[in-house]
């Protein structure tokens, strides 16, 4: 079977074919996530066409044309003149989950693939011109987002989703069985921290970020044990008094000057024998990648801050070499083309 990450294997007119037609399959599937037929659909065994058309209010003509394209995702199956989830659609988007898919495509799609036009352009500036589709003049994302809470909050709920769907295999490390006092910087609304808090009782943790979000934070649901710390990532000093930073998702936004500031501070932070742990996409040696590290580049480079992308290993592994950091080490192969990189201050 071929990866669905990479297409290794698939013939590459196959896969051309499919590009080419995948945006309009995208937002058909958003929409249908939109209408919440597959929540729908996962509450019974089938449903008929007049039973989804009386449930989502959508004319018939409509409705035939949308369930024509979801059911050529194979996400839905019409069998015996009904309706039903595929195994994918009822683990994916069938439970209004924290983890389910429904909040990540309904993000891309509202804040993520809306830049795309603008991607070529972006290029040959090397700046992320679909940025100036949101109000204000900080140069990124994810400061713009603070002016519009409700769309915030749209972005958060998909990070979040997507950070527990790669994030577990993160916390069941044993490396973190030491750490006493973590500092999650650029930690978002605290999911992977609350994982870790989960996992770890006597961990204390704190989440450094800007105060928009440490304040969508700490009304959220992961709030519990975690103490919000807001500031700015390169104005500020990481607090100190942790004996471990994390950063998860958050280095390969920037570009490596950028990045060797934020790993500077860290080391600054830490005591002698403190630990960092950087958990994100890696690309392969050679650079090629996995359709998630190559759409992860592509929006961070359109829109999100104008730089960065999912860099190997062996550039975090000289990164945390040069600025002072030993036993450098990378655990790779995890899930959705993931790696978690590792150094102990001397």
């Amino acid at each position: 079977m071929a990866s669905i990450a990479s297409f290794e294997g698939v013939d590459v007119y196959e896969r051309f074919h499919f590009l080419v037609n995948a945006p309009a399959l995208f937002h058909a599937v958003a929409s249908a996530v939109e209408l919440d037929i597959f929540r729908f659909l996962g509450e019974r065994d089938q449903a008929t066409f007049e039973e989804l058309r009386a449930f989502t209010g959508v004319p018939a003509h409509q409705l035939r044309v949308l369930l024509q394209a979801v059911c050529s995702t194979g996400l839905v199956r019409k069998r015996d003149g009904a309706y039903v989830n595929s195994e994918a659609a009822t683990d994916l988007l069938a439970a209004d989950t924290p983890d389910s898919w429904t909040h990540i495509i309904l993000g891309w799609r509202d804040i993520y693939y809306p830049a795309f036009p603008r991607l070529t352009a972006s290029l040959r500036t090397g700046t992320n011109l679909a940025l100036d589709d949101f109000p204000g003049d900080e140069p990124t994302l994810y400061q713009r987002l603070s002016r519009d809470p409700e769309l915030e909050s749209v972005f958060h709920r998909a990070m979040s989703a997507f950070t527990l769907r790669s994030a577990r295999a993160l916390v069941r490390r044993e490396e973190f069985s030491p750490v006493r006092r973590l500092l999650d910087v650029g930690g978002g609304d605290g999911t992977t921290s609350a994982l870790l808090a989960d996992r770890h009782p006597e961990m204390a943790l704190t989440i450094f970020d800007l105060p928009s979000v440490s304040k969508l934070a700490a009304s959220s649901a992961n709030a519990g044990r975690l103490r919000f710390r807001p500031g700015d990532l390169f104005r500020d000093d990481f607090p100190e008094g942790s004996d471990a930073v994390l950063f998860s998702h958050v280095l390969e936004i920037f570009s490596a000057d950028r990045i060797l500031v934020l790993l500077r501070k860290a080391h600054a932070a830490l005591p002698r024998g403190g630990r960092v742990f950087i958990y994100g996409f890696n690309v392969s040696e050679n650079e090629t990648s996995g359709v998630f590290s190559a759409r992860l580049g592509l929006y961070f480079n359109v829109l999100a801050s104008g730089q960065g992308m999912a860099y190997p290993a062996r550039d975090y592994e000289e990164w945390l070499g040069a600025v002072g950091f030993e036993d450098v080490r990378t655990v790779s192969g995890m899930p959705y083309e993931h790696g978690l990189t590792m150094g102990v201050k001397g």
